[in-house]
């Protein structure tokens, strides 16, 4: 069973994110602002709480839709002069984004999924807890002279490290842990063809090895960014534990300034895994015309012995990042469904009678007696099964049919 991904597409949606220097009376604007979205956003939260409380009482099916929280805030800006003051397009987007948490969150609850699966149900934002996130849609800004203009008079200076390629629909504008602001655009995207190269190439993915292929030069090794930032990141984190502030009162400098060095560490190896992550995925799309990759959903490593390791390995990023780079350059990437793929063999397709234990690194085939390193012959199957192998996904090839070279 495969899903194939990429390949046919005529473009979609990119974001470009930049670094904004924001100076004092912008910073104090965008803080305004965040401040009225937060109540509008936790204004929505009381109202659904109240639908659902009386739906359970009165055995009703009331929603708590857009229309009905756009009305909300209509009501709101007009006997509230501090909420009348900002502008009416970022409280509008946090309503938008508040009923798609929401009905994300049911849906999921209509599904049945495991309570530990679920979105959760759209909380309070704290003060000093939510980061600050405003949405504008086109009407609610405009780049002038290479700087953004939000509505309600900020301006912002953007260090534009690349050029937009095309005209943005919509900007997020940000902070993160370590206080710095961004803007995230969103614009229309054509896709970029590369050259073909007549090579197909087979992903699994791993721990000791974050992602095994076909060929050895692509091959990604666990790079360990987080083993490497543990040490000072648990020194930082101790500094915290030993000046947390008690309930209700503020934190201290020194509580400040260790939080503030613990989120830069744990920054810094994100940005690395994004990198190599990414990277490696041009590698990959520009050298291949079609990927077969697992489609392995790394959450319940999060249980396991391996959880530290697996997280740091980050699978889910770099697997994401294959498929946009695969979007985005019309390559056909294949996702393979993982199940037994480490049992079958890949050049014969036949499949051992047990589940090979992980102390156990070398496929042994019983069947043709092909030998190869387990983590190989993985790969290998996931050509077999996305049908870039003659072999194709029974396992039996055709009299006289050639094997593809993978790569």
């Amino acid at each position: 069973m495969r899903t194939t991904v990429g390949a046919g597409r005529g473009g979609g949606h990119a974001r470009y994110t930049y670094r904004l220097r924001v100076s004092s009376a912008a910073r104090a604007g965008l803080l305004a602002e965040w401040a009225r979205c937060r109540w509008v956003w936790n204004e929505c939260v009381a109202v659904s709480r109240r639908v659902h409380a009386a739906n359970q009482a009165a055995d009703e099916t009331r929603t708590c839709g857009p229309a009905r929280l756009d009305r909300m805030l209509t009501g709101a800006r007009g006997v509230m002069g501090w909420l009348r003051a900002g502008a009416s397009v970022p409280q509008q987007q946090t309503i938008r984004d508040f009923a798609a948490s929401r009905a994300r969150a049911v849906k999921d609850i209509q599904a049945k999924l495991p309570r530990g699966r679920r979105a959760g149900m759209p909380r309070i934002k704290r003060k000093r807890a939510a980061l600050p996130t405003l949405n504008y849609t086109r009407r609610g800004f405009r780049l002038k002279d290479g700087r953004l203009h939000l509505a309600g008079g900020i301006v912002l200076t953007v260090v534009w490290s690349r050029a937009l390629p095309a005209d943005p629909s919509s900007v997020r504008v940000y902070q993160d842990s370590l206080g710095h602001w961004y803007a995230s655009f969103v614009l229309a995207t054509e896709s970029q063809p590369l050259p073909s190269t007549g090579r197909v190439l087979g992903v699994d993915w791993g721990v000791k090895e974050i992602a095994t292929t076909t060929s050895d030069a692509h091959d990604l090794p666990h790079p360990q960014y987080g083993k490497n930032v543990a040490r000072r990141l648990a020194r930082y984190q101790r500094m915290m534990a030993r000046r947390k502030p008690a309930r209700g009162q503020a934190a201290s400098r020194g509580y400040r300034r260790a939080r503030r060095q613990a989120a830069k560490v744990h920054k810094k190896a994100v940005r690395q895994r994004q990198d190599t992550g990414r990277k490696w995925a041009k590698s990959v799309v520009r050298d291949h015309d079609a990927i077969a990759v697992e489609d392995f959903r790394p959450r319940f490593l999060a249980k396991s012995t391996l959880a530290r390791k697996a997280a740091d390995a980050a699978i889910a990023a770099t697997k994401t990042a294959l498929i946009e780079m695969g979007r985005r350059h019309g390559r056909d990437v294949c996702l393979v469904h993982p199940a037994h793929t480490t049992m079958d063999c890949g050049s014969c397709g036949a499949r051992t009678k047990h589940a090979l234990p992980l102390s156990e690194r070398t496929y042994t085939c019983t069947a043709c007696g092909a030998v190869s390193p387990r983590d190989k012959n993985s790969a290998r199957v996931m050509l077999v099964r996305a049908g870039l192998n003659p072999a194709g996904a029974e396992g039996a090839r055709p009299a006289g049919a050639p094997l593809p070279q993978a790569a």
